[in-house]
């Protein structure tokens, strides 16, 4: 069974952090995945940072550029996977966009992906139509995931949908803006977060988008089986002198 499937049959509340491949420096992915999983987080997100990012916030675009002039490629990356999967077992979500999977050559991608050990794939630019007809068949025989996202433009017929196509999970974007925003006020989003979760999806829910503090990340699981962090993990550890340190103290904020 696929680890993410494993995961949230097994686990509520599941926090996921969002990591930037090859920043601070190229070879920190492996220690900064080391320590978040020692720390206690459930899933990781590992960023192929991209010249154009559409999605991305202006913190994540920052530490993109600091990767990409590290030299990080797509390549390293899926070879920084492996080397990540001989010690540590809970799950890992590649994010980038269609573009780099194109660029590396698309079945390629994918197969390389799962045999340097990832447990699913997240493109938002990837359209569900063409997923479904080029990639869903290969992606389901692999064994690989694919969580669509969400928004609260999203309308509900759209959103079934999306998860009718979606597997793993479904990435609920908390705000119709790049990541990172700290704009968001839970109870500016609850008839959101209440709609989605009454509409007892097939998929697990995920929010992310905006998440910086336990308060959000709790008030997302109270609606959905987890929330995702990332700018403001991106942003705690880019001058940091003591990763390990640094990454248990921002973890323990969301654990106690």
């Amino acid at each position: 069974m696929n680890r993410i499937d494993q995961l949230f049959q097994s686990k509520r509340n599941v926090l996921s952090i969002y990591v930037t491949a090859g920043f601070p420096e190229i070879n920190d992915t492996m220690r900064i995945v080391a320590h978040l999983a020692s720390a206690g987080v459930d899933l990781i997100e590992i960023g192929m940072p991209f010249s154009d990012p559409l999605a991305d916030g202006e913190t994540i675009q920052h530490s993109s550029r600091i990767a990409l002039e590290n030299g990080i490629t797509v390549a390293r990356i899926l070879d920084q996977v492996k080397i990540i999967r001989q010690t540590i077992s809970i799950p890992i979500v590649l994010m980038g966009y269609y573009n780099q999977v194109l660029r590396y050559g698309d079945e390629r991608f994918f197969r390389d992906a799962k045999d340097a050990g990832a447990d699913g794939v997240i493109l938002p630019d990837l359209p569900e139509a063409v997923f479904q007809e080029k990639y869903m068949t290969l992606l389901h025989d692999l064994d690989l995931k694919m969580p669509f996202l969400i928004t609260p433009q999203t309308t509900t017929d759209r959103i079934r949908m999306i998860d009718s196509v979606s597997t793993g999970f479904l990435y609920v974007v908390a705000q119709y803006s790049t990541t990172g925003g700290d704009n968001w006020e839970v109870n500016k989003q609850t008839a959101y977060f209440e709609q989605v979760r009454d509409m007892h999806l097939k998929n697990p829910t995920m929010v992310g988008f905006g998440i910086s503090s336990k308060d959000k990340f709790l008030a997302a699981c109270s609606y959905a089986n987890g929330g995702i962090i990332g700018s403001a993990f991106i942003r705690a550890i880019e001058n940091s002198s003591n990763l390990e340190q640094t990454i248990n103290q921002f973890i323990q904020k969301f654990k106690q």
